[in-house]
């Protein structure tokens, strides 16, 4: 039996429209509510979100059968260590932040897989993703059905994009328009029209690459526009905000009137 296929990995490779919302509560109640939305992909997010690897794992336990959203793992940092964690308790696809440079998004790509293609340890007779040794060609076929995205949201990673694009491995590519806006001195403004500038012309280079273009927008307009710049894993909205806003609506409605 095979590591389980990677359908949004697939997706992707096949050109498919993705889209998807952050789940930023940290919890595994509130990310099932979210995968019954009908998202095609929803990031369990461990650099911004106050998750811990148990908790990213009862997270992935709440979606696993729903294929219609797939988890994405969002890690807080590339370490190799860490890496490896996350596959083992199932995550597929990671989303890994700050990458700014050919080298670094290599070493990412040998982090994910077992040797001799990369140097994932292979104790997965301990690890969920192989169902406890019950998947008996896990280790053998499991390189396949890996994912990497990496976060392209610094001016260092926008002039190494080209590079980055030219890495076997890396399946998409992801731009930060906030952390990017920051980086080019408008904090705060990622729509300041330098910084729209530099987004359109990266979601266009990625898009001409083999690599998927994915961003972030949390307005129907600017998500819009993302996806006619050519954005392909388009994440439209996150958890968190999406309570706070409702919620403040809710009761201005009612006290403020």
């Amino acid at each position: 039996m095979p590591a389980p296929v990677n359908r949004f990995k697939q997706a992707l490779a096949a050109g498919h429209m993705q889209y998807g919302c952050w789940a930023g509560f940290a919890d595994p109640y509130p990310t099932e509510v979210m995968a019954s939305a009908g998202f095609d992909w929803l990031v369990i997010d461990g650099e911004h979100a106050p998750n811990n690897i148990r908790s990213i794992m009862a997270q992935l336990q709440v979606l696993e059968g729903k294929p219609d959203s797939h988890p994405v793992v969002r890690l807080p940092m590339g370490e190799a260590w860490l890496i490896k964690q996350a596959l083992d308790i199932g995550a597929q696809t990671l989303l890994i932040p700050m990458v700014e440079s050919a080298d670094q998004a290599q070493d990412l790509v040998r982090a994910m897989r077992y040797p001799p293609e990369g140097i994932r340890g292979s104790g997965a007779a301990l690890a969920r993703a192989s169902r406890f040794a019950a998947i008996p060609d896990y280790i053998r076929t499991a390189n396949d059905q890996m994912c990497l995205l990496v976060q392209v949201e610094t001016v260092k990673g926008m002039e190494a994009l080209d590079a980055i694009l030219a890495v076997e491995g890396v399946d998409g590519v992801f731009i930060g328009p906030s952390d990017l806006a920051a980086d080019m001195g408008h904090r705060g403004d990622s729509t300041h029209p330098d910084v729209r500038a530099a987004i359109k012309d990266a979601l266009g280079r990625i898009k001409a690459s083999d690599k998927a273009p994915g961003i972030l927008a949390l307005d129907h307009d600017t998500a819009s526009d993302y996806r006619d710049w050519g954005a392909q894993f388009l994440a439209v909205g996150i958890d968190v905000v999406l309570l706070a806003r409702a919620a403040r609506d809710l009761a201005a409605r009612w006290t403020k009137g």
